[in-house]
């Protein structure tokens, strides 16, 4: 194996190791092009370099900083408009017609990135006001990337960024401007908490609905499994699952079926539900 293969094959197998993700043979390609600024910036001139001085721990952050540089934050607001169209429309009038007595909605972004699908269900909610008056609304918002949180966490966003799903109306009704960018306002963000967490790892709390996006799409198989054990040990037994379009349970999972009466997403297996009852 070349020094360049070893190199590249350190790197990847450290997003793997502590996110979950991988980079397929398709992708190797933007692993130097994401990582040039950070070996720029800490005077490394090559992969090889970069792997051997992760290797050696003599930098306690390199290493996170690494991951950080690889992950990919791909997002944007309304993503798969459709999907969130049938949010709107059936999904959570459903919910909101079993969650009747309790009024009290419990939704997971697992996958969050850098914000802009939690404040899309936000927006949902918030151009309702009528509708949900009274309910308890809770949106809690996780990713493994720290920098992505902190910028979901800010609220701050270009205006580039917002017009990349959102019409100007929906930016001027939502953000307030601040110098070049726009912040979100505070009756958006009060629904969500953002916080720090790994797919792989046990969530705390039952969840009647969970948005899983595009993530596990760069899980291996084992891992993608592992992860789907996790989301549904998170839901609660008449809860759903959302992936993204191009995703699917189907070959991937025994955690999960087809839900009867939401195209696209997913209820816990009766197997599942009952080994986690």
């Amino acid at each position: 194996m070349s020094a360049d293969k070893a190199a590249l094959r350190t790197l990847t197998a450290l997003l793997e190791q502590r996110t979950g993700q991988q980079i397929g043979p398709n992708r190797v390609w933007r692993v130097e092009t994401v990582l040039k600024s950070l070996m720029k910036e800490r005077g490394i001139a090559d992969l090889r370099a970069l792997a051997e001085a992760v290797e050696s721990r003599r930098d306690p952050g390199l290493a996170g900083d690494v991951v950080e540089a690889l992950l990919n934050n791909e997002t944007f607001f309304f993503r798969d408009a459709q999907m969130f169209d049938q949010l709107r429309t059936t999904v959570l009038e459903q919910f909101r017609e079993r969650r009747a007595t309790s009024r009290r909605l419990s939704i997971w972004c697992a996958g969050c990135s850098t914000g802009q699908e939690a404040y899309s269900l936000a927006m949902i909610f918030a151009d309702n006001p009528v509708r949900w008056n009274g309910w308890t609304i809770d949106i809690t918002a996780t990713d493994v990337s720290d920098a992505a949180l902190a910028k979901a966490k800010s609220g701050f966003y270009t205006q580039f960024e917002i017009q990349r799903g959102l019409p100007v109306t929906s930016m001027l009704r939502w953000f307030d401007q601040v110098g070049p960018d726009w912040r979100v306002k505070r009756e958006l963000s009060r629904y969500l908490r953002f916080r720090r967490h790994n797919l792989l790892m046990a969530q705390t709390g039952r969840f009647d609905l969970i948005l899983c996006r595009n993530v596990l799409l760069y899980f291996s198989p084992d891992r993608r499994r592992e992860a789907f054990d996790r989301l549904a040990d998170s839901l609660a037994p008449d809860g759903l699952l959302m992936l993204g379009a191009g995703e699917t349970v189907i070959g991937q999972t025994d955690a999960f079926i087809s839900a009867p009466d939401a195209r696209g997403l997913y209820a816990r297996s009766p197997a599942k539900a009952r080994r986690v009852a």
